[in-house]
């Protein structure tokens, strides 16, 4: 069965509300993103990336490998719809799906650019932010 990449870098990782979505997935590693992306919390309940052409940040996540099914009947179904399917670059030159921040989410009450905090986990621990059960 084919597989692709999914970087993931908020509730979906290990540990997060929504791992499950990621249940028959392969667990490749931590990995960072390419410092091309400003990092995002949306109303302190789950992130995202935005790419920009200066002043990005590397930030840091999970690197899965996913079928198309994982993708298509667990893990997108569960995405936001500030969010959308995209392709990002690692640190490491490579690609990978990612979802990011659509252009007109980045606008709306409650984001907020959290691109120095170190990536999700670190601003939930610094900010005491509980993401909701439902939060990505």
């Amino acid at each position: 069965m084919e597989s692709l990449r999914m970087f993931v870098n908020g509730q979906a990782m290990s540990g997060g509300s929504l791992n499950t979505a990621l249940s028959g997935a392969r667990f490749v590693g931590p990995a960072e993103t390419a410092p091309r992306y400003r990092f995002y919390s949306v109303r302190d309940e789950f992130p995202g990336l935005y790419q920009v052409t200066s002043d990005g940040h590397a930030v840091p996540g999970e690197l899965y490998e996913v079928t198309y099914e994982i993708l298509r009947e667990h893990l997108l179904p569960n995405e936001p719809e500030e969010l959308e399917l995209s392709v990002i670059e690692l640190a490491d030159g490579s690609g990978s799906l990612s979802m990011r921040m659509r252009d007109e989410s980045l606008t709306l009450p409650g984001v907020t650019d959290i691109s120095t905090a170190g990536g999700w986990r670190a601003y939930l621990a610094g900010a005491s932010v509980q993401p909701e059960d439902t939060a990505r």
